[in-house]
């Protein structure tokens, strides 16, 4: 979540005219993340989340995240609900972008995420691939290997100032992606984006998850990928394996992973990792002017990365490899 766009008190009040949800009381800017402009709402019936959609999230894609999110709900997924208007539509426009209204989840993200968080964040990932089964609608993953080189094209010639011959790791990096990337593995709806500060908790137990707005289909452990890279290295950035087996095993309680997607995990991880260090990159260089955004450091995933590279196999993340002695 970030604001990139401000709102004037007189037109969120006009805006929250078309929604029943009660007078504006107070609204402040939400600055965490990099997407999206974000305010939470207090009004007279409640607490709600107010977004407005900036230039990367395609509005035709909007159906589908918003959707999603209604879809989850109804097979027991707790995440943040649109709140539909007057007329019943769940967008609208506000200072010039697409804008919807959901409602506000209790609980609060881990920033020192233990071994139960994982526990919990595995179980949820694993039921919310279950329940994305049946989703009607459909959104291509445009982070996914297909679309790294143009990120990489245009960082490149400015990432060794970020950090010495970072062009070339990234450029051998990705040639080697593109050729062993798997593309038989089990697909379905993913959250994509599934970091500590989208999974809401009250004390160890999870409560929602939130922030769909990546979400998409794609090989479903990547998904889990994206988890173990998110949530299982410590500040310094080393490999917690108690973590990482507590997400693991809490996974495959509900989702257990075939063989293949077992093996193919460690070269998940290094895309996932590669897919962050990018986006982050250039987040990095092109800071909008007048942004209220702290961009997130892209070498945090220069060292998850060189980890994942020296991962032999699933063993190495701390849960037993198939067939192996118990």
């Amino acid at each position: 979540m970030a604001v990139y766009t401000d709102v004037a008190a007189e037109d969120l009040a006009d805006f929250l005219r078309n929604y029943d949800i009660g007078e504006l009381l107070s609204y402040k800017g939400i600055a965490e993340g990099v997407e999206n402009s974000n305010f939470l709402l207090h009004t007279s019936t409640g607490s709600f989340i107010l977004t407005l959609y900036e230039k990367r999230v395609a509005q035709c894609d909007l159906p589908f995240f918003l959707g999603l999110m209604q879809h989850l709900a109804t097979h027991g997924i707790t995440c943040p609900q649109p709140v539909a208007g007057k007329g019943g539509e769940m967008l609208g426009v506000l200072a010039g972008r697409p804008t919807a209204i959901v409602n506000f989840l209790e609980g609060v993200w881990p920033r020192k995420p233990n071994a139960a968080h994982c526990a919990g964040v595995g179980h949820a990932l694993a039921k919310m691939h279950l329940a994305g089964a049946d989703f009607p609608i459909s959104r291509a993953n445009t982070l996914s290997v297909s679309g790294w080189r143009s990120l990489f094209d245009a960082a490149a010639p400015r990432a060794d100032a970020v950090q010495s011959e970072l062009c070339k790791l990234l450029g051998a990096e990705l040639d080697h992606l593109e050729k062993y990337w798997p593309r038989s593995l089990p697909q379905g709806v993913i959250h994509a984006d599934l970091f500590p500060d989208n999974v809401f908790f009250l004390g160890e137990k999870l409560s929602g998850l939130i922030d769909f707005y990546f979400a998409c289909n794609d090989i479903l452990s990547y998904d889990v990928a994206i988890c173990l890279n998110a949530w299982c290295f410590e500040i310094d950035h080393a490999f917690n394996v108690t973590k990482a087996r507590a997400f693991l095993s809490a996974y495959e309680k509900v989702r257990p992973l075939s063989g293949d997607e077992r093996d193919a995990l460690p070269l998940l991880a290094r895309g996932a990792a590669m897919r962050f260090l990018l986006t982050r990159l250039v987040d990095w260089l092109d800071v909008p002017p007048g942004a209220l955004v702290k961009p997130k450091d892209p070498l945090e995933y220069v060292r998850k990365l060189r980890f994942h590279q020296s991962v032999k196999n699933i063993g190495d993340y701390g849960v037993e490899r198939a067939g192996s002695a118990a």
